[in-house]
Formats: C-alpha cells, structure tokens, sequence
C-alpha cells in the first residue's frame, strides 16, 4: 500500500483563513525540491498573506525551486464564472519565477501544486480551492493532497505545458493511465482528466457514471451547464433512480438562465435545468452577486459522486469548463466517495433549509 490521500472540506463559516494559510505553509515547507503552482486566484490579505509569503520564500531561500501560473485578463461582463483578482505585487514580492496566462478567452482555471515531482516525496495539491481570503473563510471547497510519483509526474507535465506556452489552448491532449494510491489504509485508484485538451470526455465520463449509477449519486456544482450532463440528468428524473442529492449556487445559476435566453444556442438549456432541478432533490445557496469588492462566499465546491467514484477538482459541470485549463480527478474508492458523500450532504442540508431550489 502506498502514502495515504488526504482530504479536507471548507464550509461557509466554518473555518478561519489562518487555519487555511497554515495548512497551505505546511505544505510549501515540506517542499525538498520543487514546487509548480498553477493556481486562478491570488489574491491573500493580513496574516494569511504572510503566512504564504514566509512559506514560499523560506523555501526558495532553502534551495527549492519555485514557479507559479496565475491567470489574468479576464474582462467578462456577465461574473459567471467570477473573473479572478490576481494581486500582482503580491505575486511579484514572493520573489520566485511566475508567468500570468491569458485567461482570453478561455480560463487558467487550476488550483494544484506539485510539490517534489519526480522524487520519491512527490504529492499533488489539488481541489476548487483559490487562494484568497474568502475563498478560505466563506465558499464551500474541496482540498485534495496526494502522494504519489506517477501523479505528480502527469500534473508536471501539464504545467510544463502552460508554462512554455503561456496559452491555454492545446494543452492536456493525452490520455494518462491510473495510478493506485490509498485513503484510510483502503485503495483508491486515480485517474487524471486535463481540459481543454479531454474537456469533451470528462464531460462524457461524468454523464457516463451517472447514468449507470446504481446505488446513489450527489452532484455539487457552482454550476451545471454542460448539455451532456443536463441531458443524462433529464433522464434520470423521468425513470427510477438511485438515491440522489445536488447542491449548486443559486445566484451563479440565476446569472446562467439570464444568458441563456438571450443565446440562440442555447434556448434548451434553462428550460431544461428548470425541470431538472424540480424534479431531483436539489439545494441550492444564495451567494452574493460578483463585484470586485463584495463578498466572494460561493458556493465553489466540485463534486460528483457516483456509487464508489468521487469525481472532483478545478472543473464545473459547465461547457465552457471544456474549453478552460482543468483537472478532473477520479478516484474510486468506498471509504473515500463516502467521505464526499458525507460532506455533500452537509451542504444539502444546510441550504434545502432556507431556499427552494429553482431561481426564478
């Protein structure tokens, strides 16, 4: 059996920033190598700042070499997704390589680090968690920290990519084989998705898993555009299906139907997740509306969970996701998709309590 995943889940108040920030610096300072951090959203303040500050440049003092990815330019009008604030003087006061992407048109939507890759200490930092204070004290977020060679040696390869290129587009075109690793001394077998270049397959194996479930799905998403997703959800609603619960971000979703109704090609869509979101038991957050200065609390958790395969990382069941830099992880395990399960329906139960699910 190899080093154990971990995993850790962030709620709305329920955590504070500096917890955050040390769990972050205590990773960064076990670097012995390397780290490359591909990261959409910096933009830390106060204590939490600092503590990341003297994490990374305590190990670059140390010897370990250090780049960062971090998306810019991103003018969107409609804040769906929210465009990130990346903080470049922040950036710059760290003191190691960086290079921003273009997130013109499509996102540099990733939160991972590898850390040691290619040495026997490699582990992968991944999840939906940016790093800003909100998203550490007010969004509902997933951390997922594995050990393992050959994964990190595949997140490598992929921010070897965006690094030499600066471009999002044609990156991620290669298929990667799964790589076993354990969660609570039980094994887990992971594969890894990298869009844009198999954003149309991660889409398809997600639907693919929910439409075979046969014991119980969970869907949490601050979105759910994807047609292939929106389809196969569709279905299930009209038959017999195994227990389910979804959870989204009512106000993101809100923004959504809006631009549907205005996009010939996409007319479909909101009547389609309208009935679907009726249908199935779903619950939803009220978030605050995306300004520059409002509160960022949305509800920014990815997950699917079909059976015993938990799929979760940096991409929205969206169709633009397809087209972004992505991870997707998949990982099939019991004890692990129980973990999920477990936290999705915290969040179900928290926000079915306040809110009907279908926006208006």
């Amino acid at each position: 059996m190899t080093a154990s995943l971990e995993n850790s889940f962030l709620t709305d108040g329920g955590q504070p920033a500096g917890q955050i920030a040390g769990e972050l610096a205590e990773f960064i300072g076990a670097a012995q190598r390397s780290l490359d951090i591909a990261i959409y959203d910096l933009n830390l303040t106060d204590g939490p700042a600092e503590q990341v500050r003297q994490a990374v440049k305590a190990a670059a003092a140390r010897g370990v070499a250090i780049r960062l990815l971090y998306n810019v330019d991103f003018p969107n009008p409609i804040p769906v997704p929210p465009p990130s604030q990346a903080d470049t003087a922040f950036i710059a006061s760290l003191g190691v390589s960086t290079k921003p992407v273009s997130g013109v048109p499509d996102l540099m939507h990733h939160k991972y680090v590898v850390r040691d890759a290619a040495a026997e200490t490699a582990t992968v930092w991944t999840g939906s968690m940016n790093w800003t204070n909100d998203s550490w004290t007010k969004e509902e977020n997933v951390i997922v920290k594995i050990p393992s060679t050959a994964l990190a040696a595949e997140y490598a390869r992929n921010f070897a990519e965006l690094w030499e290129t600066g471009r999002v587009e044609g990156s991620g075109k290669y298929d990667l084989a799964g790589v076993p690793v354990a969660y609570r001394d039980s094994p887990v077998k992971v594969h890894v998705f990298f869009a844009p270049g198999r954003g149309r397959q991660m889409a398809h194996v997600i639907a693919d898993r929910i439409a075979h479930a046969k014991r119980r799905i969970r869907v949490c998403s601050p979105v759910i555009t994807a047609g292939v997703i929106l389809g196969t959800l569709g279905d299930l609603a009209h038959r017999t299906h195994p227990d389910f619960k979804g959870v989204y971000d009512r106000t993101q979703m809100a923004e959504v139907l809006g631009q549907w109704r205005v996009d010939p090609h996409a007319t479909w869509k909101g009547p389609a997740f309208q009935a679907v979101s009726a249908a199935l038991p779903f619950a939803s957050k009220v978030t605050t509306p995306y300004t520059p200065t409002s509160i960022h609390d949305f509800m920014h958790a990815k997950i699917t969970v079909v059976d015993n395969t938990v799929f979760t990382g940096s991409y929205n069941l969206s169709h633009a996701g397809e087209d972004n830099a992505e991870n997707l992880l998949e990982l099939d395990g019991a004890s692990l998709a129980d973990s999920f399960v477990e936290f999705v329906d915290g969040v179900y139960a928290r926000y079915a309590k306040t809110e009907a699910a279908t926006p208006k």
